[in-house]
């Protein structure tokens, strides 16, 4: 007992950090977490594993028929094994927590310990990080995958641990089957791998057999846990995922660009999303002063950073010393990841970010701490910058706003269609503009009340005598409607209409004989 108590004593500001991180994602989870189509095709995929019925792929990608790997899917299931529904969401709000913990102590070995205390909490309380790390959505654990590829880097580069190098294959399936902007972590670890092997080489070092053994081991890791289990799916599926792959980088005009200088100039907005969002202040008076006091000094260092980066790669060592070897890696993740974001051409979400979540805040306490060193007026720069981002945060804290309940909704809609359906067979149908069904199929199934899918090629046996449209739009005409599931349904007329008091309507119809 003793020990522990010297262990809080020691170590309290890191523990009250990421207690607050966990609590501001734990807190009423069940009705604050997201539950759309999403969240219940991944919900259907959990249950049907429960049942025998496992994946080879993961989450279809929002850019043509292309889908991820199943990591994720299995990564999560022990926590739906256990928790049920909200477990995958609990999963990971645990890893947002543990991500908390990573950046305060990996921030520590870096910089400092105000470094890595000041990143953890500013990552604790960004709203936008509260939100993407309380529901069970792929692209929310990329912060804690990206922050250990990245401490992989570091053991491999400066601590010489080459067993790292092999668990970095691991890691980056991760990453990049919760989301393929991912992949931009593997030049990071690409770059790293050549300064080191120049090093060796030029030390003439016996290490490098040991070091190149490794390297073989992460690539053989990676591809059987990334490539493998898309090929077979491919193998029996027309190469689905092939095909899609090579549309989007043949029809680069509309997806992404492969000339570098071109992302240059989409740099100054790209930060200034990534830090408006991170740090809830868009729109707000103080918007343009804090992206700039982050920004401009990041023009001199990316200067000076990418001029000896030329000598970093040509002597194999950092020689020039305005820069230390954690400045050095946070930097090389910054600017790669910002140079592959300018890349692409389509709309950026801020989970897109989220491989660079982990750097941002690291870089912003490193210039916080710099600016503390700063005399008298330093700290009081560094005390008043932090009230006002503390002031942001808590002012646009997601915990302010009413519990949207969307699971608790979904599943009471499952409920009332089982209630009025009659045991008999239905199918099932939506209208929304931004949602589609899985998650009433999700609550349908599990009470072993599965809508039956109409199939346009077999209608007679697909087609029952009755079909439920949910409804989450303000006026909503289901007869006559394009959507495939109530047109497929044929000629029909509307029989009960049931709405909710939060807005949805369900419809009843059954077929009109003329």
């Amino acid at each position: 007992m003793h020990k522990i108590f010297s262990v809080i004593k020691k170590y309290w500001p890191v523990i009250l950090i990421v207690c607050l991180s966990l609590f501001l994602r734990l807190f009423r989870i069940t009705s604050y977490m997201t539950f759309l189509g999403d969240e219940g095709r991944d919900a259907l995929v959990w249950y049907r594993m429960l049942h025998g019925k496992l994946t080879l792929i993961g989450p279809m990608t929002s850019i043509g028929n292309m889908y991820l790997g199943p990591l994720f899917y299995y990564l999560m299931f022990p926590f739906y094994l256990v928790l049920g529904t909200t477990g995958p969401s609990i999963g990971t709000a645990l890893f947002a927590g543990a991500t908390t913990f990573f950046l305060w102590y990996f921030g520590k070995a870096w910089f400092s310990k105000k470094v890595g205390l000041i990143a953890a909490f500013l990552y604790a309380i960004s709203p936008v990080a509260i939100v993407l790390s309380r529901s069970a959505w792929n692209p929310n654990i990329m912060p804690f995958f990206a922050l250990l590829i990245i401490w992989g880097v570091w053991q491999f580069w400066q601590k010489e641990d080459y067993r790292w190098l092999a668990v970095e294959g691991v890691l980056l399936s991760f990453a990049i089957q919760s989301h393929y902007l991912g992949i931009l972590l593997a030049p990071v670890v690409g770059l790293f791998f050549i300064v080191k092997l120049i090093d060796l080489v030029k030390s003439k070092n016996k290490d490098i057999n040991k070091f190149l053994v490794s390297f073989a081991l992460c690539a053989l890791t990676f591809a059987l846990l990334t490539a493998l289990p898309l090929i077979w799916f491919d193998l029996r599926h027309n190469f689905i995922n092939y095909q899609s792959f090579y549309k989007f980088f043949s029809e680069r005009q509309t997806t992404v660009n492969l000339k570098p200088y071109k992302a240059i100039p989409e740099i100054v907005p790209l930060w200034w999303s990534l830090s408006s969002d991170l740090l809830a202040i868009k729109g707000s008076i103080a918007e343009k002063w804090i992206v700039c006091f982050s920004f401009v000094p990041l023009i001199g260092i990316f200067t000076v950073f990418l001029y000896q980066g030329f000598w970093l790669i040509k002597n194999g060592r950092w020689e020039l010393h305005p820069f230390k070897k954690g400045e050095v890696l946070i930097l090389t993740w910054l600017f790669i990841g910002f140079l592959g974001m300018g890349l692409y051409k389509q709309h950026i979400y801020s989970h897109y970010f989220g491989f660079l979540f982990p750097a941002f805040f690291l870089y912003l306490a490193w210039l916080l701490e710099k600016i503390s060193r700063i005399k008298l007026i330093g700290k009081f720069l560094l005390g008043l910058s932090l009230v006002i981002l503390i002031f942001f945060a808590f002012k646009e804290s997601p915990l302010k706003s009413a519990p949207n309940q969307q699971m608790e909704h979904t599943s009471l809609v499952a409920q009332k269609i089982i209630e009025v359906s009659g045991g008999q067979p239905f199918n099932l149908g939506m209208i929304a503009k931004q949602n589609y069904d899985a998650g009433y199929r999700y609550f349908l199934e599990i009470n072993h009340r599965k809508a039956i899918e109409i199939d346009a090629q077999k209608i007679k046996e697909t087609v029952t005598d009755q079909l439920f449209v949910v409804c989450e739009e303000k006026e909503c005409q289901p007869i006559n409607h394009p959507q495939a599931e109530i047109a497929n349904f044929g000629w029909s007329k509307i029989e009960q209409t049931w709405e909710f008091p939060w807005g949805v309507k369900l419809f009843k119809l059954g077929h009109y004989i003329k």
